[in-house]
């Protein structure tokens, strides 16, 4: 099966290891709320609506200091994530090629049904924090259901 969208076998290692570093580190980011104060860098920003001292609202690239630790982890995340999800696997045939579209197509229905609860019935600061766990989850239920999928066929196997 001719797949030019996936990335070698060999990426898969490095990314189990930064996905499994940024969800590790996003919980522990996410409970005690842990925000390093050695992460707290300048940094360019693209766009700036808050008012400041002076009563200037908009700006376009400025440099601010911020915390760049919740963006550290972001970043493992997705790139993990992506590294995952979009390496072949050892023997990449056409049941793995099957599995793989059935576990996006899956992952992205389930992550839009949740969307859709979450539109309805969370409001205000609690639905800023859904949308922002919402750019990982689509990346996190295909990971968990190509791999399930692939446990329970190697099962059926045997």
């Amino acid at each position: 099966m001719q797949t030019n969208y996936l990335l070698p076998h060999k990426y898969k290692k490095a990314g189990w290891f930064l996905f499994s570093i940024g969800v590790i580190t996003g919980l522990l980011f996410m409970i005690f709320e842990l925000e390093p104060d050695f992460f707290k860098i300048k940094v360019i920003q693209a766009f700036n609506s808050d008012t400041d001292f002076q009563g200037n609202k908009e700006s376009f690239f400025s440099i601010i200091k911020n915390n760049v630790f919740d963006e550290i982890i972001s970043i493992f995340i997705i790139i993990g994530g992506l590294l995952v999800g979009f390496t072949k696997e050892k023997i990449e045939d056409e049941f793995i090629y099957k599995l793989r579209k059935d576990s996006l197509v899956w992952a992205i229905i389930l992550n839009y049904c949740i969307l859709l609860f979450t539109i309805i019935f969370i409001y205000q600061g609690n639905f800023l924090n859904i949308m922002i766990y919402n750019m990982f989850t689509p990346l996190l239920f295909f990971i968990i259901r190509f791999n399930f999928l692939k446990l329970k066929s190697r099962s059926d196997e045997e």
